[in-house]
């Protein structure tokens, strides 16, 4: 994939940059795996808005991805590469020699005309780019993603365009995976991952270049707090260009921002072994 640039025959295009689309082989998507996508517009079952600046965007249907894999030991062709426009990943068309067509995430290097297969057994599949395999079979080292956190239940995490997970270590029943945000954390050596790194990875390199292009992905404008009234936010109103007042960020509810923990007791903490970098 590459980076596009655009003449600047216009402000919003001097900084803009986009894809130039050159991995994708089909452009129409397989219309047996689409369904409906009802936006909420930020709003609940009551028509109130709980999330803010939230709204509007294209239309999209929802591109059905197999995350649990679980058509075994059968060898599947990759017939497709595609745009999905629900997620920052590339998604793959495979295609089994029962005719059953097939959705996954588009891993780097995986290509049109090559066979991929997922096995819960050793030596089933090679340790290359697209299998799915459990843990306890892949070498220390590998780059994974799509990883599972409950055996059998699909993968959950290290899904986004360009992101990977190492694993580090092997002990007792669980594995030691340092996963993208930096943090190390426990995972059954049964849960099954897929051998290789998200494609896509110059996603992060992409500038919108205008606000109407956040409008586009159904994000409506973000109005600061200083913006506001004060009946619609702590840190509104004033005279003038008049800063926060408050001695501490807070949010439209009053409670602290900008570096409070969020994060409550959980069961899982028993699993992480080291913090992301900008633990909250």
């Amino acid at each position: 994939m590459g980076i596009k640039k655009y003449k600047p025959i216009t402000p919003a295009l001097r900084f803009k940059t986009g894809y130039d689309f050159s991995e994708i082989t089909k452009t129409n998507p397989e219309k047996s795996l689409l369904k409906p996508l009802k936006k909420s517009g930020g709003r609940n079952n009551s028509g109130r808005i709980t999330v803010r600046f939230r709204g509007g965007g294209h239309k999209r249907l929802y591109r059905i991805i197999d995350f649990k894999r679980n058509k075994l030991d059968v060898e599947a062709e990759v017939i497709g590469i595609e745009y999905d426009p629900n997620r920052t990943a590339r998604i793959a068309l495979l295609r089994y020699p029962d005719g059953e067509k097939r959705y996954i995430i588009a891993p780097l290097g995986l290509s049109v005309g090559e066979k991929i297969m997922s096995t819960y057994h050793e030596g089933a599949a090679d340790i290359k780019v697209g299998n799915c395999l459990p843990l306890r079979y892949i070498p220390l080292g590998t780059f994974i993603h799509n990883i599972e956190l409950q055996p059998g239940k699909g993968a959950q995490i290290v899904r986004a365009a360009g992101s990977s997970a190492q694993i580090m270590a092997k002990e007792g029943k669980y594995a030691q995976v340092k996963l993208p945000s930096g943090e190390v954390r426990l995972i059954l050596l049964e849960c099954r991952a897929v051998i290789g790194q998200i494609g896509n990875v110059e996603h992060n390199s992409i500038i919108k270049g205008k606000a109407g292009r956040s409008a586009w992905l159904g994000k409506r404008p973000h109005v600061r707090g200083v913006a506001m009234n004060p009946v619609d936010h702590p840190h509104g109103g004033g005279e003038g260009k008049a800063g926060q007042g408050n001695p501490q960020p807070v949010t439209p509810w009053g409670e602290y921002t900008k570096g409070k923990k969020t994060r409550k007791r959980k069961h899982s903490d028993k699993y992480i072994i080291k913090r992301r970098r900008n633990k909250r």
